[in-house]
């Protein structure tokens, strides 16, 4: 377990003390974590001399969340720069940040639960954990089981190839019985993959690295992916894959927080948290500094 802001909290213990109008949720360590799950708590207490924003933190007892001492947020952390565990074991990235800032927001512990991305979904819908934080896009079939927020990170999907594939660049070329074409097991990839590229083989994995090395390795002759995990990827083993230059993305999308079926109040208070950043240029900053690009436009908050 990790202990982050440490300062922050000892000075909010202090004032609380002193003042008695601050309430600090602490918590212990979970030893129920399950499915090969690793678990790293922070710390998150609000501070002295901090404005009040738009987004109220109100009764955490509102938002109905599964341990009222913190927030538990199930992630899945391969997806570097978005998210993903950092030279010394720490989780780091995008989602990372704005889940930090979102229990201090709330004066809450910070739990992060990560999981395989397919277990994500079932441990919200078995109330492991009160959000996922993976980008999920809210579609029809996942809103039968879970609930969402607004959206909160983009994507675009583009489909790559060893840098010296000499594939005519067109999806009728890659849309052929004589062509394997790899993606993130139960992603969106994975049904752009079907949708877009039906005579293909479609070879889908549990994990993201290993849909990469399949196509890198020769044993696969495309994969359909995030442009900015394509360019991570590439960073890290010679540019050994390359952009197929279609005519345009495969599609452009945006990730959204996922909650359990019915909690529209926590669902709400994330909209706003979201909402709050990106009016406020927050969002665009923290895209910045984590993913190394700007950030694309935002659907605008009403």
């Amino acid at each position: 377990m990790t202990r982050t802001r440490i300062g922050r909290l000892l000075f909010a213990v202090a004032l609380a003390l002193a003042l008695t109008t601050i309430a600090l949720a602490c918590g212990g360590d979970d030893d129920e974590s399950s499915d090969g799950a690793a678990t790293t708590e922070t710390s998150a207490a609000t501070t002295e001399g901090e404005t009040d924003t738009e987004t109220e933190t109100g009764d955490v007892a509102d938002l109905n969340l599964v341990d009222s001492s913190k927030l538990t947020v199930g992630m899945s952390l391969q997806f570097e720069p978005q998210m993903y565990l950092d030279d010394s074991g720490e989780p780091a990235g995008y989602d990372v940040v704005l889940v930090e800032e979102l229990a201090e927001q709330m004066g809450v512990e910070l739990d992060i639960q990560n999981l395989d991305f397919n277990g994500l979904i079932p441990g919200l819908v078995s109330k492991r954990f009160d959000m996922v934080s993976v980008g999920l896009s809210a579609t029809p079939e996942r809103k039968e089981s879970v609930d969402f927020s607004r959206e909160y990170v983009p994507y675009v999907q583009v489909l790559a190839a060893a840098a010296d594939d000499s594939t005519e660049a067109t999806i009728e070329a890659f849309n052929s019985s004589d062509k394997a074409i790899t993606s993130l097991q139960g992603s969106t990839a994975e049904k752009l993959v079907a949708a877009t590229f039906p005579e293909a083989q479609s070879k889908s994995f549990p994990d993201q690295n290993a849909a990469f090395l399949e196509v890198s390795t020769g044993r696969a002759d495309a994969i359909v992916v995030e442009n900015y995990l394509l360019a991570q990827f590439n960073e890290s083993n010679d540019d050994a894959l390359e952009e197929v230059a279609l005519e345009e993305p495969l599609q452009v999308e945006y990730g959204s927080y996922a909650v359990q079926k019915g909690n529209t109040a926590l669902a709400d208070y994330l909209s706003d948290f979201i909402c709050e950043k990106q009016e406020s240029g927050e969002l665009a900053d923290i895209y910045e500094e984590t993913i190394g690009a700007e950030l694309p436009e935002m659907p605008e908050c009403s």
